[in-house]
């Protein structure tokens, strides 16, 4: 008796399922295989940056707790845009990952006009890493010992008051963006190489004002060679909980601070994903490593992966607009 196309497509069916099932099979197997091999962390920044920092004080535990060691790989270039893409093109298999920062992986993407990756699209977020909340540091010769007072002194200046950053496209420049756009202070953005340059600049008072990492300046607070204003987080450092922050002092919703942030390729299968998190987590939260990254001036997070993709959507969102109105460029 002929077959009918209907006897045919089911024939077809079943031998394309019989196909799919050892597909599956060996799949689900790798994955509970996974690691099987070295895992390479690519940090998208120069040796010595913070971003370099974090990588290599949380990787040791994460190793141990995953069985298999954790390369740290440089590659510097464009902003850190050129280890992203790296990441992002390689397969998403775990054995490749990234730890990107503000930079890389959020303020870049209206920064920069053309980008060869899309961060929503191109990776899986895995987890907030740290936070490195900043403060906002006036020289000594400024007239003003609260934010408020600052911003009424700037707006008597008839030229507008200078603040120095780290460079175009930094977290120190786009934070005096949205200070200024949300107090309308006449800030004039002064870019330097380095953050380093910058502070050095406040101090002699050739500049007023910057806006920078808490563990780079706060040296130069203690010893009065710089004040500080406000801090730029949400509530008040357990570093420095005399210093108010904007927000109490009247700036609604100024909530800055630098991040890193561990990502994987696009379709990072969920239990790898899984797997890595809650190494990354108990790696953070170990007491030495959270005192280790606490002296540098980083809050440790460890945001569940379903938490952070729509954090950092609202973190991209809150960038992009502070580029628009203020019209940053990348150098």
């Amino acid at each position: 008796m002929p077959r009918t196309p209907a006897s045919r497509r089911t024939l077809l069916g079943g031998a394309l399922a019989a196909l799919a099932t050892p597909l599956l099979a060996t799949g689900a197997r790798a994955q509970q295989a996974w690691p099987d091999r070295p895992i390479r962390l690519i940090v998208p920044f120069g040796a010595g940056t913070s971003t370099d920092l974090v990588a290599r004080l949380m990787t040791p535990r994460m190793s141990e707790l995953l069985g298999q060691s954790i390369v740290v790989e440089n590659r510097a270039g464009a902003g850190g845009v050129v280890g992203s893409d790296a990441v992002a093109k390689s397969p998403p298999d775990g054995y490749t990952l990234c730890l990107g920062s503000i930079a890389s992986h959020s303020v870049n993407m209206s920064l920069m006009p053309s980008m060869p990756y899309d961060v929503m699209r191109d990776f899986t977020p895995i987890s907030l890493v740290t936070e490195a909340p900043n403060l906002l540091v006036v020289s000594p010769a400024v007239p003003a010992r609260t934010l408020p007072e600052f911003i009424a002194w700037a707006k008597t200046q008839r030229d507008g008051v200078s603040y120095a950053s780290a460079g175009n496209g930094t977290s120190s420049h786009l934070a005096g963006e949205l200070l200024k756009l949300k107090t309308g202070a006449p800030l004039v953005h002064v870019p330097y190489r380095s953050g380093s340059q910058a502070v050095t600049d406040v101090i002699s008072g050739t500049v007023p004002m910057t806006i920078y990492q808490v563990a780079a300046v706060l040296p130069f607070v203690r010893e009065g060679k710089l004040r500080a204003l406000a801090t730029t987080s949400a509530k008040r450092l357990d570093v420095v909980p005399e210093i108010p922050t904007a927000i109490e002092q009247g700036v609604a919703d100024f909530d800055v601070a630098a991040w890193h942030g561990l990502f994987g390729p696009a379709k990072l299968p969920e239990p790898i994903r899984d797997r890595i998190y809650a190494a990354l987590r108990q790696s953070l939260f170990a007491p030495e490593m959270k005192a280790q990254l606490e002296k540098q001036g980083l809050v440790p997070i460890a945001m569940p992966p379903a938490e952070f993709r729509p954090w950092l959507e609202a973190d991209i969102a809150k960038w992009r607009e502070v580029v628009r109105v203020s019209g940053a460029r990348a150098d």
